[in-house]
């Protein structure tokens, strides 16, 4: 049998000094290991590189990538800033963008962040849309233009966001669940925005009702703000179970986690094992962050995401998860060896897991979605956050030249 592609003198995370070969025909690895006399329709020689798992961003609000301009500098301020206490006004502030949203401009925009993602072997993305009434269908329909466009090269997750709220946007679960009627992936959620805990628990219960009536997964964002008393991501929990929607829900940003009191974040901790919800951070958007090393020991599945680019948030980003993940061991003092291999999980197979992708490990038979670095090991990957030297999505190689 001939390959369509074989990887040859390759360095992996678990080989240490032994170069092995991987072979890939029909999408999938068939061998690793030391492969000879073998066809191949094209040969990569890693030259001892290091040649990992494609990487995966967990968090993205892909209708709003370089709007910075448009929307201004107040919410950039308003929601970096101390910590975070004016996040609702900095959301507040950044919606006025939407009332200019036509599906015309965010597409361009949208092609340009994808073909980022590409070059730097960013494979997967959960991609929010906001889905309300200043945004209407435009962002969404952009969103899934560009999936459909991309879908050999680039798995987007199209997340229905009603960014402004549900009760207190009356009409944004009309445009939810319109959203999911075009074609959307995943029911989002914004909770904590709501003005009271009631009606961040009805938000809660609207969209777990939409997901259910569509057997759609559930993505929300959940006490991103400096208040330690935020409950939303207790809240968003304690419904997961009773729902049965164990491992169908993932958590966005959660940075007051980071302000609970010790004894409750426990708590929450153990709920969130019980619910299988994976948890999703974005320390350089914001002062705080979610607890993820305590997270990752306690056997919560934790992801990092790119979560904004050039927009009313942060004002940076290039789709690339090394850089994230870079940006990340300073943010968090993460810059051990053995911190750099957990945060490398959480752009490839740990990120996987939150956002119910399977076969995303180097392992023979899975799929081969592979980056092929100019480093030799994570720390070095890490370090420099270069672009991949090959990008291998289902066993195409669709690298965008320099």
């Amino acid at each position: 049998m001939e390959l369509d592609i074989l990887i040859t003198n390759a360095r992996t995370r678990s080989s240490e000094d032994d170069l092995l070969d991987i072979g890939i025909h029909d999408g999938r690895m068939i061998k690793i290991g030391q492969i000879s006399n073998a066809g191949a329709v094209s040969t990569i020689d890693a030259g001892s590189r290091l040649v990992t798992e494609s990487f995966v961003n967990g968090h993205l609000h892909l209708c709003k990538v370089y709007t910075l301009t448009m929307a201004g500098e107040d919410a950039l301020g308003a929601y970096t800033s101390g910590t975070m206490g004016a996040a609702m006004e900095a959301v507040e502030q950044a919606s006025r963008v939407k009332e200019h949203y036509d599906e015309s401009w965010i597409i361009e925009n949208v092609r340009k962040a994808v073909n980022l993602a590409i070059r730097y072997g960013n494979t997967h993305i959960r991609a929010f849309a906001d889905t309300d009434t200043k945004a209407g269908l435009e962002g969404v329909r952009a969103v899934l233009r560009a999936r459909e466009e991309f879908k050999e090269q680039v798995e987007l997750q199209v997340v229905a966001f009603p960014q402004d709220g549900i009760v207190r946007d009356p009409g944004a679960e009309d445009y939810v669940r319109k959203a999911i009627e075009l074609g959307a992936d995943v029911v989002g959620g914004i909770p904590w925005i709501e003005y009271t805990d009631a009606d961040a628990k009805e938000h809660i219960d609207r969209m777990f009702a939409i997901a259910r009536e569509y057997d759609k997964d559930i993505s929300m964002l959940v006490d991103d703000a400096g208040d330690p008393g935020l409950r939303t991501l207790e809240m968003m929990a304690v419904k997961t179970i009773r729902e049965g929607w164990e491992g169908r829900v993932t958590a966005q940003h959660a940075r007051a986690m980071a302000l609970y009191p010790e004894p409750y974040y426990r708590k929450v901790q153990t709920l969130l094992k019980q619910a299988g919800i994976g948890v999703v951070c974005d320390p350089h958007t914001g002062p705080l962050y979610a607890r993820v090393r305590s997270l990752y020991s306690a056997g919560v599945n934790v992801a990092l995401g790119q979560d904004d680019i050039a927009d009313a948030y942060y004002p940076f980003g290039r789709n690339n998860m090394l850089e994230v993940a870079f940006l990340a061991a300073h943010l968090m003092n993460m810059s051990t060896m053995k911190d750099m291999e957990m945060l490398y999980d959480l752009i490839t197979t740990t990120a996987a897991a939150v956002l119910g992708i399977r076969e995303h490990s180097l392992q023979e038979g899975n799929k081969a979605n592979l980056v092929v670095l100019n480093a030799k090991s994570v720390w070095e990957a890490i370090w420099s956050h270069e672009a991949p030297l090959h990008v291998i999505k289902d066993g195409r190689d669709i690298t965008l030249p320099l």
